[in-house]
């Protein structure tokens, strides 16, 4: 049976009030800055975690603009810990940017052992740099990195993945960047099933253009992405994905876990 967890970064425009007229660039800078401050952090990062419970999720997929390696001390990791508890909320993935430097790359594998992630969905410079050094440290951590594809075609992903780094390097797919780029999504999922780490699952309105909306009103065939996972034994967690810039994606997210709820059969 699938997890199904909340993206945080849902939420990249809500610091702003829904008004991210500059691009995530903005969004994710607002948000690290709302979560700096070490004396209201425990505050503000329990206020999305009380969206998240009231939505039904028992899990979350957590964000580095949120505490990544750049930012995250003990205190902060302390108190998002026992937040989490309290809330009985379990980590599926760490989601965003993993650091250009070594020093960056091993506090977020840190950073995720710390929260019991087993997968990173996302990216960092080092997988270029020094690739040797990236499977090292993920096989020394007991972790995947599942890279995330934007303006990657699956030909070019296959080629980043490579020989898989001993099983530590495979792919997290953005349902929503392949709709964006014009890519059957559904059938990036059946090419890259071996190589699958981890589903972030949006839809997009059209092809060009990152505008993500709820599942069935854009050009991503969301429902038939969840029937090709469950064709090839997907057994991996499924996030749900909504990052609209003008609006609270809140409601459309409940509404999204409802259909994906109702497709995996819960």
């Amino acid at each position: 049976m699938n997890r199904v967890s909340f993206m945080l970064a849902n939420y990249c425009a809500r610091p702003l009030g829904y008004n991210m007229t500059g691009g995530w660039a903005q969004g994710a800078q607002a948000t690290v800055d709302y979560f700096q401050p070490e004396e209201t952090f425990a505050e503000r990062f329990e206020e999305y975690l009380l969206d998240v419970q009231a939505l039904g999720f028992d899990a979350i997929d957590m964000w580095t603009d949120i505490l990544g390696p750049r930012f995250a001390t003990q205190q902060k990791v302390g108190m998002a810990q026992e937040l989490l508890r309290k809330h009985s909320l379990d980590i599926c993935s760490y989601g965003g940017w993993f650091g250009s430097t070594p020093e960056e790359f091993v506090s977020m594998c840190e950073l995720a052992v710390a929260f019991g992630s087993p997968v990173l969905g996302g990216n960092t410079s080092m997988l270029l740099k020094d690739r040797d050094f990236v499977v090292g440290t993920l096989k020394e951590y007991g972790l995947r990195l599942g890279i995330e594809n934007h303006p990657e075609s699956v030909e070019e992903m296959l080629e980043r993945i490579g020989d898989g780094g001993g099983g530590t390097l495979g792919t997290a797919i953005d349902t929503g960047w392949y709709g964006t780029q014009g890519v059957d999504a559904a059938q990036a999922i059946e090419r890259l099933a071996p190589q699958l780490f981890l589903v972030h699952l949006k839809d997009v309105r059209e092809v060009g253009a990152h505008n993500t909306c709820l599942y069935g009103d854009g050009v991503v065939p969301v429902e038939r992405c969840v029937r090709t996972l469950q064709a090839i034994g997907y057994g991996g967690s499924i996030s749900v994905e909504h990052e609209p810039e003008h609006y609270d994606p809140l409601e459309e997210v409940g509404a999204n876990l409802r259909l994906l709820k109702d497709w995996l059969g819960e």
